[in-house]
């Protein structure tokens, strides 16, 4: 009698943790992939994400760099150009600027510009987003001005699993790819399958990099949103069944290209829609959801689409987060304002 041996269990990981086993398994992959960042080395990142990775893999694929966010993706620009797969890490969100110019100047528009010829596989890790009481600089959310930058695609994971698979996909996908990373969430634990198969796609190219989820099913409301917001989602959803309202929560995952068509279908089915992002609601991601939407789902729509998120203000000093931040009151409040129509 043969015996069938069971399959490996997920394994519990926070997200961090989740990041560190995706990007072992690429380097293991592949021999082109490298990192480079501040203090990525032996000590693992500010945030300890690349923690034993040097170890495993030495130093010229573990690269501990100069404080220079703009030499760091001006040099990962030259090795993509060579054959090479870099993935650079940007120690905090708010480090990125001295860099934006050769993100979304050159490694943003060099495929475009040679018609194809010249890719550049880089991906930017960027902590992002606030919930960690730091000091100015350190919680931003740039994510629409990326997404605003033709050429880069913007995802952002929300779970550990998510967090492991996206940053595979990423690094395999032949344009230049802006990987959010919501800081709050890093140690957050989750199931994560790493032996699992990843889907790379055939050419690198894979849509489930950029596929939107429904990860509550609803009918009376729809929320979307990505990255750290998801959690805050999910709490209103529960406290909301409280009240008898089942509301729909959708993970966008990818802010660029924008999975519009998951939330439409949601949409359609609720008539509600409520968009949640950390980053201003002034001019942010969520304007664009809720204009396709709204061009999309007029005659389905009982209430205007709403958006909460943070002010149009610099984030606040971290006494100040709290009330910056979209969190459980400020999303609950917006589902009542659309239910009441």
């Amino acid at each position: 009698m043969s015996v069938t041996a069971a399959a490996p269990a997920p394994t519990d990981l926070p997200m961090a943790r989740a990041i560190n086993a995706g990007l072992r398994a690429a380097m293991r992959r592949d021999d082109k992939v490298l990192l480079m960042g501040e203090d990525i080395g032996p000590l693992g990142g500010v945030f300890r994400v690349t923690d034993g990775l040097q170890k495993e893999f030495g130093r010229d694929r573990v690269v501990d760099t100069p404080l220079a966010e703009s030499g760091i993706i001006g040099t990962a620009i030259g090795l993509a150009m060579a054959g090479y797969r870099p993935v650079c890490e940007i120690q905090f969100d708010g480090f990125v600027f001295p860099g934006f110019d050769q993100l979304t100047t050159q490694l943003a528009k060099l495929s475009y510009r040679s018609q194809g010829r010249v890719q550049v596989p880089v991906v930017i890790r960027i902590p992002y987003g606030g919930g960690i009481r730091s000091i100015e600089h350190h919680s931003e959310s740039p994510e629409a001005l990326f997404a605003h930058t033709a050429g880069l695609r913007i995802v952002t994971p929300a779970t550990a699993a998510d967090a492991f698979t996206m940053v595979q996909q990423a690094i395999v996908a032949p344009d230049p790819v802006v990987f959010l990373e919501p800081k709050a969430r890093y140690w957050e634990r989750g199931e994560v399958d790493v032996d699992a198969p990843v889907d790379l796609g055939e050419t690198g190219v894979t849509t489930g990099l950029h596929a939107a989820r429904v990860v509550r099913p609803g009918r009376d409301a729809t929320l979307a949103g990505y990255g750290p917001t998801v959690k805050t989602l999910l709490a209103a959803a529960q406290a909301a069944a409280a009240e008898g309202h089942e509301l729909e929560v959708v993970d966008l995952r990818s802010v660029s290209p924008l999975d519009v068509g998951t939330v439409t279908a949601s949409v359609r089915r609720t008539g509600r829609l409520v968009v949640a992002h950390e980053a201003p609601v002034f001019f942010g991601a969520g304007a664009e959801l809720a204009a396709r939407v709204t061009e999309e789902c007029f005659y389905h729509l009982e209430a205007p689409v709403l958006r909460v998120g943070g002010f149009h203000t610099p984030y606040p000093a971290a006494a100040h987060e709290e009330e910056y931040l979209p969190g459980l009151d400020r999303v609950l409040d917006a589902v009542d304002r659309a239910l009441a129509y």
